[in-house]
């Protein structure tokens, strides 16, 4: 049985001139002519002389998703080709607008498909519409370009120091979805070129506009594109990671900052811890400019330590981002995976899960780990206690009600009493701690963190400090000139008012 033939040839960008001679001529010979859409100028050379052809243009209104039109037409010339009897001088043409192989998902599904279908495919290049962007926008693409599908554009995919061309942008909705990711790495008056007919003389439009804008310019269609100028702003590579990697990097190096290069791990320990309660105070506040602020100190942080161990050729961080991809994707398989939680209940649970089958893939022996293991021992009193606790408690360590833990209070409370009168200032300090302790644990029945609650009660206590300090400033007395009982009535007086 002969081999089936299949032909893919690019029609070119736009103008029927641009068509090549052996497409034409691979045309003239074909024995079907299959076109993925006749809405392209080139068609009219078709028309022109009769020459037949089967559009694919029905299928768009079939099908709710691209994806699934371009695997209808693959499915659909695979069957054809399979049908007919073809040769390599007379095989089935497909034929679609510009370079085969230039944002063509069509001619990428049956480089895949043919194969295993028994067809032998050939494709023939065309004019593509990156020849046409390049003369009519007048961009030398050795200044470094990117080429991105508007349909699966991402804010991370933008490089502002290349050139960035997006095509695929059929329609003023998918104009504004590619508007608002670049958004997220350009200002908005940023201006951007879009192009409509690219080298079809009687059709070319080159529309320059603020981005803002992008999707109120009309004409949006098959031949459309966006262009987005590079820029060396300074203020656009600022907006991203890379640059930030190579900042800590240049000031790590011997020809950045001196005390940078000087410190260690040990020595900028202390500034993490400082700078994650100045996170914390920015949240708060509920302060977002405080927050932006403090948020990238943290960062910070991160990179530098990152850079210490980069230097060594330990890790980057880089690897630091991959290894917590990673960690998320595995540990949340009732979002990446096929595992179900209708609740954050069952969510925990498949974390908690997914943490086990962490360490048995890293040959951790369970048997011989603790239920408390995982809790860093610098950890704030408090928040070791709140935690200890929640470990235990999950093996079944624990009261079943809030009563026990009550009574547990003033047991402890009675104990301390006592060792006030009779016992050393250590086992007083002991009796202490067996009352937080207890007292954390009630925090755990009524689901209320230690360690927020705390805060919040010691941002009162400010408070209404300060109302008495306010108060003796307008009476121009100081503490020296008051007592217990003038401001304790100051005290109420500020429980009252907040």
């Amino acid at each position: 049985m002969a081999t089936p033939y299949l032909t893919v040839v690019g029609l070119g960008s736009g103008d029927p001139d641009q068509m090549t001679l052996g497409v034409w001529r691979r045309l003239q010979a074909a024995k079907k002519i299959f076109v993925r859409t006749a809405e392209h100028p080139a068609m009219s050379m078709l028309l022109e002389i009769g020459m037949e052809y089967t559009s694919f243009d029905t299928l768009y209104e079939q099908h709710d998703s691209f994806p699934d039109v371009y695997k209808a037409i693959a499915e659909a010339l695979i069957s054809e080709t399979k049908s007919m009897s073809t040769s390599v001088d007379e095989p089935i043409i497909y034929a679609v607008p510009g370079h085969p192989m230039v944002a063509e998902r069509t001619v990428q599904l049956l480089r895949e498909q043919c194969p295993e279908a028994g067809i032998e495919l050939q494709i023939i290049g065309g004019e593509s519409f990156l020849d046409q962007a390049f003369i009519s926008l007048g961009i030398d693409p050795i200044e470094g370009f990117a080429l991105l599908d508007a349909a699966e554009l991402q804010p991370s995919l933008l490089q502002p120091q290349l050139h960035t061309l997006i095509g695929q942008v059929y329609d003023a909705f998918t104009a504004s979805d590619v508007k608002l990711a670049l958004m997220e790495r350009y200002p908005d008056d940023y201006e951007v070129v879009v192009g409509h007919a690219l080298g079809v003389a009687s059709q070319q439009q080159i529309i320059r506009v603020p981005l803002y804008e992008l999707d109120r310019t009309p004409g949006y269609g098959n031949l459309s594109l966006i262009w987005v100028p590079r820029s060396d702003d300074a203020a656009l590579r600022n907006r991203s990671f890379e640059r930030l990697h190579e900042i800590v990097s240049i000031l790590r190096s011997p020809e950045g900052c001196p005390w940078d290069q000087e410190q260690t791990h040990q020595s900028i320990r202390k500034n993490f811890i400082e700078e994650l309660y100045e996170a914390l105070e920015a949240i708060d506040n509920d302060d977002p400019d405080a927050m932006q602020e403090e948020f990238g100190d943290v960062i910070l942080q991160v990179m530098l330590h990152s850079q210490m161990e980069e230097e060594t050729g330990a890790f980057s961080v880089y690897d630091v981002i991959q290894s917590l991809n990673e960690k998320l994707i595995f540990r949340h398989p009732h979002v990446f995976g096929d595992v179900d939680a209708s609740n954050s209940e069952e969510a925990l649970v498949n974390w908690e899960q997914m943490k086990a089958e962490e360490k048995r893939i890293k040959g951790t022996d369970v048997s011989r780990t603790s239920v408390l293991d995982g809790i860093p021992p610098d950890l704030p009193a408090l928040m070791k206690a709140y935690k200890l606790q929640k470990k235990a408690a999950k093996v079944g360590f624990d009261w079943d009600e809030l009563g026990p833990v009550l009574a547990k209070i003033e047991e402890e409370l009675a104990e301390l009493r006592a060792a006030i009168t009779s016992q050393s200032e250590e086992e007083q300090a002991s009796e202490l701690g067996d009352l937080l302790f207890a007292v954390v644990n009630a925090s755990r029945f009524i689901h209320a963190d230690p360690e927020e609650a705390l805060s919040r009660t010691n941002k009162k206590f400010r408070s209404r400090f300060e109302y008495i300090e306010e108060q003796l400033r307008i009476s121009g007395k100081n503490f020296d000139q008051t007592d217990l009982t003038e401001m304790d009535r100051w005290w109420e007086e500020a429980k009252r008012q907040s």
